[in-house]
Protein backbone atom coordinates (compact mmCIF):
# COMPACT_ATOMS: atom_id res chain seq x y z
CA UNK A 1 0.00 0.00 0.00
CA UNK A 2 0.79 3.49 -0.78
CA UNK A 3 3.53 4.41 2.23
CA UNK A 4 5.64 7.24 0.23
CA UNK A 5 4.57 10.24 -0.08
CA UNK A 6 1.57 12.00 1.82
CA UNK A 7 -1.74 11.93 -0.03
CA UNK A 8 -2.85 15.68 1.26
CA UNK A 9 -0.23 18.53 1.39
CA UNK A 10 -2.21 21.85 0.37
CA UNK A 11 -5.25 23.62 0.62
CA UNK A 12 -7.69 21.67 -1.01
CA UNK A 13 -10.61 23.97 -0.42
CA UNK A 14 -9.93 27.44 -1.91
CA UNK A 15 -13.07 28.62 -1.59
CA UNK A 16 -15.21 28.30 -4.65
CA UNK A 17 -15.75 24.04 -4.85
CA UNK A 18 -15.18 23.96 -8.34
CA UNK A 19 -13.50 21.15 -10.56
CA UNK A 20 -12.55 20.54 -13.68
CA UNK A 21 -12.04 16.78 -13.01
CA UNK A 22 -14.29 14.99 -10.42
CA UNK A 23 -13.41 11.40 -9.71
CA UNK A 24 -15.51 8.67 -11.40
CA UNK A 25 -16.24 5.44 -11.02
CA UNK A 26 -14.88 5.35 -14.94
CA UNK A 27 -11.39 6.04 -13.50
CA UNK A 28 -11.31 3.04 -11.28
CA UNK A 29 -9.42 0.22 -11.69
CA UNK A 30 -9.78 -2.03 -9.09
CA UNK A 31 -6.46 -1.54 -7.54
CA UNK A 32 -6.25 -0.21 -4.18
CA UNK A 33 -2.75 1.37 -4.42
CA UNK A 34 -3.33 3.00 -8.15
CA UNK A 35 -6.86 4.32 -7.59
CA UNK A 36 -5.67 6.00 -4.41
CA UNK A 37 -2.79 7.74 -6.66
CA UNK A 38 -5.30 8.52 -9.10
CA UNK A 39 -7.40 10.25 -6.56
CA UNK A 40 -4.25 12.26 -5.47
CA UNK A 41 -3.68 13.20 -8.93
CA UNK A 42 -7.29 14.52 -9.98
CA UNK A 43 -6.75 16.62 -6.47
CA UNK A 44 -3.58 18.33 -7.62
CA UNK A 45 -5.55 19.10 -11.23
CA UNK A 46 -8.27 20.82 -9.33
CA UNK A 47 -5.58 22.46 -6.63
CA UNK A 48 -4.31 23.58 -9.97
CA UNK A 49 -7.55 24.47 -11.66
CA UNK A 50 -8.96 26.49 -8.48
CA UNK A 51 -5.75 28.70 -8.41
CA UNK A 52 -6.67 29.88 -12.03
CA UNK A 53 -9.84 30.89 -11.30
CA UNK A 54 -8.75 33.62 -8.78
CA UNK A 55 -6.43 35.28 -11.00
CA UNK A 56 -2.56 35.74 -11.51
CA UNK A 57 -1.53 36.06 -7.97
CA UNK A 58 -2.44 33.26 -6.72
CA UNK A 59 -1.98 31.41 -9.47
CA UNK A 60 1.64 32.25 -9.97
CA UNK A 61 2.24 31.00 -6.37
CA UNK A 62 -0.05 28.10 -6.49
CA UNK A 63 1.12 26.72 -9.68
CA UNK A 64 5.23 26.72 -8.68
CA UNK A 65 4.23 24.49 -5.64
CA UNK A 66 1.24 22.23 -7.01
CA UNK A 67 3.83 21.76 -10.01
CA UNK A 68 6.54 20.74 -7.50
CA UNK A 69 4.40 18.48 -5.97
CA UNK A 70 2.53 17.10 -9.03
CA UNK A 71 6.45 16.62 -10.67
CA UNK A 72 7.04 14.41 -7.56
CA UNK A 73 3.66 12.45 -7.09
CA UNK A 74 3.85 12.14 -11.09
CA UNK A 75 7.15 10.25 -11.08
CA UNK A 76 6.16 8.59 -7.31
CA UNK A 77 3.13 7.11 -9.22
CA UNK A 78 4.87 5.80 -12.66
CA UNK A 79 7.07 4.55 -11.08
CA UNK A 80 4.52 2.58 -8.76
CA UNK A 81 2.29 1.87 -11.70
CA UNK A 82 4.93 0.18 -13.70
CA UNK A 83 6.59 -2.25 -10.64
CA UNK A 84 3.06 -3.72 -10.93
CA UNK A 85 2.48 -3.49 -14.99
CA UNK A 86 6.26 -5.12 -14.74
CA UNK A 87 5.48 -7.93 -11.89
CA UNK A 88 1.97 -9.08 -13.91
CA UNK A 89 3.47 -9.07 -16.86
CA UNK A 90 1.40 -6.88 -18.81
CA UNK A 91 2.32 -6.82 -22.60
CA UNK A 92 2.09 -3.15 -22.81
CA UNK A 93 4.46 -2.14 -20.70
CA UNK A 94 6.88 -0.91 -22.64
CA UNK A 95 3.99 1.70 -24.51
CA UNK A 96 2.24 3.02 -21.78
CA UNK A 97 6.09 3.95 -19.87
CA UNK A 98 6.35 5.68 -22.95
CA UNK A 99 2.71 7.72 -22.25
CA UNK A 100 3.90 8.18 -18.57
CA UNK A 101 7.60 10.11 -20.17
CA UNK A 102 5.06 12.22 -22.57
CA UNK A 103 3.28 13.58 -19.05
CA UNK A 104 6.22 13.84 -17.54
CA UNK A 105 7.90 15.91 -20.37
CA UNK A 106 4.95 18.08 -20.52
CA UNK A 107 4.95 18.68 -17.30
CA UNK A 108 8.61 19.70 -17.19
CA UNK A 109 8.10 21.76 -20.37
CA UNK A 110 5.07 24.00 -18.20
CA UNK A 111 7.38 24.63 -15.40
CA UNK A 112 10.39 25.81 -17.64
CA UNK A 113 7.40 27.75 -19.50
CA UNK A 114 6.15 29.67 -16.70
CA UNK A 115 9.41 30.00 -15.10
CA UNK A 116 10.41 32.51 -18.31
CA UNK A 117 7.19 34.25 -17.69
CA UNK A 118 4.90 32.85 -20.59
CA UNK A 119 1.52 33.34 -20.14
CA UNK A 120 -1.54 31.22 -19.85
CA UNK A 121 0.76 27.93 -18.97
CA UNK A 122 -0.93 27.67 -15.89
CA UNK A 123 -4.39 27.67 -17.72
CA UNK A 124 -2.91 25.32 -20.62
CA UNK A 125 -1.22 22.81 -18.12
CA UNK A 126 -4.87 22.51 -16.34
CA UNK A 127 -6.27 21.63 -19.60
CA UNK A 128 -3.46 19.31 -20.31
CA UNK A 129 -3.83 17.26 -17.12
CA UNK A 130 -8.07 16.94 -17.42
CA UNK A 131 -7.24 15.40 -20.96
CA UNK A 132 -4.82 12.72 -19.90
CA UNK A 133 -6.71 12.33 -16.77
CA UNK A 134 -9.74 11.50 -19.08
CA UNK A 135 -7.65 9.52 -21.47
CA UNK A 136 -5.18 8.07 -20.09
CA UNK A 137 -6.65 6.75 -16.83
CA UNK A 138 -9.68 6.25 -18.04
CA UNK A 139 -8.78 3.99 -21.26
CA UNK A 140 -5.11 2.94 -20.67
CA UNK A 141 -4.82 2.07 -17.53
CA UNK A 142 -8.37 0.38 -17.36
CA UNK A 143 -6.99 -1.87 -19.97
CA UNK A 144 -4.30 -2.81 -17.80
CA UNK A 145 -7.02 -3.51 -14.80
CA UNK A 146 -9.02 -5.39 -17.45
CA UNK A 147 -5.85 -7.59 -17.97
CA UNK A 148 -5.06 -8.02 -14.46
CA UNK A 149 -8.66 -9.54 -13.35
CA UNK A 150 -8.43 -11.70 -16.72
CA UNK A 151 -4.71 -12.74 -15.52
CA UNK A 152 -6.41 -13.56 -12.25
CA UNK A 153 -9.37 -15.15 -13.45
CA UNK A 154 -7.47 -17.66 -15.47
CA UNK A 155 -5.58 -18.23 -12.26
CA UNK A 156 -2.37 -16.63 -13.34
CA UNK A 157 -2.32 -14.35 -11.12
CA UNK A 158 -2.80 -13.26 -7.46
CA UNK A 159 -3.66 -10.69 -5.13
CA UNK A 160 -0.38 -11.28 -3.64
CA UNK A 161 1.69 -10.65 -6.74
CA UNK A 162 -0.11 -6.67 -6.82
CA UNK A 163 1.51 -5.86 -2.99
CA UNK A 164 4.82 -5.11 -3.05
Amino acid sequence: MFTGLPIFTGNRNMGNGKEIVKWSDVYHTGIREIDAQHKELVSLTNELFQACLYGDDVVGVTFRDVMSRMVEYVRFHFTAEMEILTRVNFPNTVEHKKQHDALIQQILKSAKEFGTGKQYVANNFVRTLKDWILSHIAVYDKEFALYIVEQKRKGLLSDQQLDP
